[in-house]
């Protein structure tokens, strides 16, 4: 399935919300530096989908605060 994720970075907690529209909005402690924060991305949404971080996908918006992922639930 593929999701939108806003990043939120430089936060206290790791944490997934997920939106009415059926989004989702996660934020990380780590800051946006070479790619950091997309990788601490995929590991909070690993975890909440119970799903190893290798089923997950950054398919969009390397450097934007909106991303496309795509997560292989099976």
């Amino acid at each position: 399935m593929t999701i939108t994720v806003k990043a939120k970075t430089g936060r206290k907690i790791d944490s997934v919300l997920v939106m009415a529209d059926g989004s989702y909005e996660v934020s990380v402690r780590v800051q946006p530096v070479d790619g950091k924060a997309n990788d601490a991305i995929i590991a909070v949404l690993a975890a909440h989908f119970k799903v190893s971080k290798s089923k997950i996908t950054l398919e969009s918006g390397f450097t934007s605060k909106i991303k496309r992922f795509l997560v292989c639930l099976d």
